[in-house]
């Protein structure tokens, strides 16, 4: 008789970014549900049925952690009632976890706006925290489905060696941006800041996650006088309202990046988020 066929594991991304390792990671021994899309803002987001019932089949809960799914994320793991995927299980893994954070406050206040306890969440911006990430998330493949152990290593050895090569690429190629003087919508970009040396000058957002007054823009304008910068940088998802009307007043190219997998036509995996991301920021530049 023939040995039965092994099942695919149910995995359940919260954000493209992580739906598309998974996938690179496990090829057909995953079915990858993803909760969200690069146009949806990952801090606020509801817990439909549709997620519940997907969280409900899930061996491994896959997500960016650091507080960014707060709103919904502990509301949905409840409704669920799935053991294999609650905090402390095997099937719970929060990619922040893996990576050393930005911007951890020294204290936290609702005052200051969004801000997150265990530091910036927007970890993907960096392909070197998506190496850290992927080293991880081969461990918590293996460890949910340990059957299928030598598959998920060799996937992620040659993951990694296909990264590691391409990140040095990107870095080279993003070498004329270090030290460029930028404006951001939202705080989103640190760990994309940290690794092609742009030095942030102005905020778009006077606190995190609150939309600018137009007494706000006019701050950031006269900042941009005595500290002028090359381009204005947001993501997809974000409002483009605020930054074009600083466009406008100042002639400084908008930079709209993907931010993650599907933010546009480009940008359809990994690979090409990184390669539309340099690109679109070398060609502000010039």
């Amino acid at each position: 008789m023939a040995p039965a066929a092994h099942a695919a594991i149910e995995v359940f991304a919260c954000e493209p970014e992580w739906a598309a390792l998974v996938s690179e990671l496990a090829g057909d021994q995953a079915k990858v549900y993803r909760a969200t899309n690069a146009l949806q803002d990952p801090h606020r987001i509801e817990a439909r049925p549709s997620l519940i019932a997907a969280a409900r089949r899930a061996d491994l809960l896959v997500c960016t952690g650091a507080e960014l799914e707060a709103g919904w994320l502990p509301i949905l793991l409840q409704q669920a009632g799935n053991p294999r995927i609650q905090p402390g299980r095997p099937g719970h893994f929060m990619a922040a976890d893996h990576v050393p954070m930005r911007e951890v406050p020294a204290q936290v206040d609702r005052a200051h706006g969004d801000v997150h306890a265990a530091g910036n969440p927007h970890i993907q911006t960096d392909p070197r925290n998506i190496e850290r990430v992927a080293q991880a998330l081969v461990r918590q493949l293996a460890a949910v489905d340990p059957q299928q152990a030598a598959h998920y290593q060799q996937r992620g050895a040659d993951f990694l060696q296909r990264w590691g090569q391409a990140t040095a690429r990107w870095t080279q190629q993003a070498a004329p941006l270090r030290g460029t003087p930028v404006v951001v919508q939202h705080k989103g970009f640190p760990y994309l800041e940290a690794w092609l040396g742009l030095r942030q000058v102005a905020a778009l957002e006077p606190k995190p996650g609150v939309e600018p007054s137009s007494a706000h823009l006019s701050s950031v304008v006269r900042q941009l006088e005595a500290s002028p910068a090359r381009m204005v940088i947001r993501a997809a998802y974000n409002d483009g309202r605020s930054a074009q009307w600083l466009a406008q007043r100042t002639q400084l190219p908008v930079v709209v990046l993907p931010y993650t997998v599907g933010g546009n036509e480009q940008a359809t995996n990994l690979f090409t988020l990184f390669d539309d991301t340099v690109a679109r920021l070398l060609k502000a530049l010039q």
